[in-house]
């Protein structure tokens, strides 16, 4: 299923939106559970690209199967605002996304790691899995990073879809000049 670089930079110059779990994507899967919460540890170059994205128009939204209010934090933090936890059944919480947001399928793009995943990469226009992936989603995924999940996945991705768009050589330029 893996894309060949020409398909993939196609895909990923159409994104519009792009869809993030939280546990071993955002993280490193790691749960730290405390008296009240839960804590969790996210990397702060993906958090960078996450603003990329959505400083040049691209949607950032967060589906999880868990509810946490370092989740809800970091995503106020980043300026994510379409933040869906506790969800059980990511699917139709996508599929609701793709309609209110009015992009099309195949203008998304979906990062997961384990199988609760797959129904929404199956569904987007680009299925990304992060190194650290379970095998069932790596063998599935369009696109499988380099970088493991909480650990630069999304900003290697940030960057893919920046650069596919044409946008990241400007940026760069402007923080040289």
């Amino acid at each position: 299923m893996p894309l060949n670089r020409n398909q993939l930079q196609a895909a990923l110059a159409r994104v519009r939106l792009l869809v993030l779990d939280v546990d071993g994507v955002m993280t490193d899967a790691g749960i730290f559970l405390g008296a009240e919460d839960e804590f969790k540890r996210f990397d702060s170059r993906d958090g960078v690209g996450i603003k990329y994205l959505i400083r040049h128009g691209i949607h950032v939204a967060v589906i999880t199967g868990r509810q946490s209010v370092s989740v809800e934090r970091r995503c106020t933090e980043l300026g994510i605002t379409e933040v869906h936890q506790n969800q059980k059944q990511k699917l139709p919480v996508f599929q609701d996304l793709v309609q209110r947001l009015g992009v099309a399928p195949e203008e998304v793009a979906v990062m997961g790691d384990d199988l609760a995943d797959l129904p929404m990469m199956r569904r987007s226009g680009v299925g990304i899995a992060v190194a650290d992936a379970c095998a069932d989603v790596r063998r599935r995924a369009e696109w499988v990073t380099r970088a493991k999940g909480g650990h630069g996945a999304i900003r290697e991705v940030a960057e893919a879809v920046l650069k596919a768009k044409g946008i990241w050589t400007n940026m760069v330029e402007k923080y040289l000049a």
